[in-house]
């Protein structure tokens, strides 16, 4: 009796290797963007805002560098693949954990780093932090990336739960039939 792919309810080593993976670089990117809702971007509040801007920028600088950006779209490109495997899983116990997760981290992180964020960063990039209005940018600034950080952060870390809960639910015995 052959059991087509659709219909497997248990998955494979290979594709528990890459959801476990997927759950851990979820995580640690939860992890980096929860340290700046939580405590990084309060202290350069704390910072007058010539050393504010000034630090943010070279924060931005350092973080354009194979350690964050292999973790950052790296687990994006696993997700890429997580989505499309799920989608040749319809039925199993694990699928949709598996499209919600990839989608959400997708959308919720990449699509946000790249369509707020990065804007927000590259306008901040430009601005003298000596000039006259640069305390009211730098406040604007810090209000519109702190309130989507905390999206930001959120989003994988929902990601990485999904991944878990696929990866129990990926451990279901096959059924018989």
């Amino acid at each position: 009796m052959t059991e087509s792919l659709a219909g497997r309810r248990k998955m494979g080593t290979g594709l528990q290797v890459l959801t476990v993976v997927a759950l851990l670089g979820s995580a640690l990117n939860a992890g980096i963007f929860y340290t700046f809702s939580s405590f990084v971007m309060p202290g350069f509040a704390r910072l007058t805002p010539e050393r504010g801007i000034a630090a943010m920028q070279a924060v931005n600088i350092t973080a354009v560098r194979a350690p964050f950006m292999s973790v950052l779209f790296g687990t994006a490109l696993l997700c890429v693949v997580l989505a499309i495997w799920s989608l040749t899983s319809i039925g199993s116990p694990y699928w949709l954990f598996l499209l919600l997760g990839a989608v959400l981290y997708l959308v919720g992180t990449i699509g946000m780093t790249i369509f707020l964020h990065v804007p927000l960063n590259d306008a901040l990039a430009v601005i003298d932090p000596a000039a006259p209005d640069s305390a009211a940018q730098w406040a604007d600034y810090q209000s519109r990336w702190n309130a989507w950080n905390h999206v930001r952060w959120l989003t994988p870390l929902a990601a990485s739960a999904l991944f878990t809960a696929a990866a129990f639910a990926g451990r279901v015995a096959p059924t018989t039939t």
